[in-house]
Order: C-alpha cells, then structure tokens, then sequence
C-alpha cells in the first residue's frame, strides 16, 4: 500500500529540523505526527527541557515551534505495509531543499533514526554541508528497544546534543 507523509510543521522560529522516516501505521490513522502513544518523541522532546507532554496534540506541536523544532518527514511517500522502516519500498523524498530555503533560520537538521538518515543522505547527499547546516543522526524514538535505548531516559540523554540549537522558550 502507498502511504504518503504529513505537511511539514514549522513555526517562525524554526532553528531544528527533526526528519522521521515516514510515520507508523497508528500515526497516520491518526494524523498525528507521533501518534502511537508508545512512541518516545513527545516524552524526548518535552524531557529535553525537563517536562511532561501535553495530552492535546496541537500544544505539542506548538511546544515544539516554540523551541524552534519543526517536523517533517524524509519520505513524501513510499510503499510499506504496516509501521517497520525494514517495510519501505519505493520512496519518494520530500521537497528537503525547498523546506530549507523557505525558512533560512534552520541550522540543524536531526534524523530520527537510520532510515530517515539513510534515505536523506541518499536523496540529498551533502545538501547539509554546502549549506553550513549540522546534520545528526539520532536514536530512533520508535517504541522499539535497541541494546543501546531501551528506555526514555536513554533517548533523552542522546537527544540533548539538540539543545545548543534550540529556544528554551520564544514567544510567538
């Protein structure tokens, strides 16, 4: 089955863009970019500063555009039964480059696991590097233990090299 990633969600003071793969089965029954409650992001990226995740889906993504995260996907769509990364046939990247240069505040882009880093690199190379942005490549947020992020705290741990880039609070 084809499936096909959100729009991008970025707010104005967009410095951290955060690239999943392409969302999970639950999310995009949903609509909701990390809708499966057993997905770590939203407690990564409110643990980041030390918080709980709002239950309301639009305060968490406003929490987000506030520290400058915006949200997007690697893949704009692909083939893929179920929610496995390992499924994914067929991709098409997301327009990356054009996202970048609407909003030029973007230092960092973070990859939310192997696959949107493997997919970016292979769709845009050293687009990061030309561009004088950081690229990461961080543990996925999948509810997926690995020997090396079993739990929340791991992942957090892991995505604080994030905080240099981000706004501990800006007002829109």
């Amino acid at each position: 089955m084809r499936v096909h990633s959100f729009p991008p969600e970025v707010g104005p003071h967009a410095r951290v863009l955060v690239l999943g793969s392409m969302p999970g089965a639950a999310s995009l029954a949903m609509q909701k970019y990390y809708g499966n409650a057993r997905n770590h992001f939203w407690r990564v990226i409110y643990g980041l500063f030390g918080l709980s995740p709002d239950e309301d889906y639009e305060a968490r993504l406003a929490f987000a555009k506030e520290r400058g995260i915006a949200l997007w996907d690697t893949i704009a769509s692909c083939q893929r039964e179920g929610s496995l990364d390992a499924n994914i046939r067929e991709e098409l990247p997301n327009d990356i480059p054009g996202l970048l240069e609407e909003h030029p505040g973007i230092r960092c882009i973070a990859c939310n696991g192997t696959k949107s880093h493997d997919s970016f690199r292979k769709s845009f190379g050293s687009l990061p590097e030309q561009n004088g942005l950081t690229l990461l490549k961080l543990p996925s947020t999948s509810p997926i233990p690995t020997p090396a992020m079993r739990t929340t705290e791991d992942r957090i741990e892991a995505w604080r090299i994030l905080l240099p880039y981000l706004n501990p609070l800006e007002t829109t």
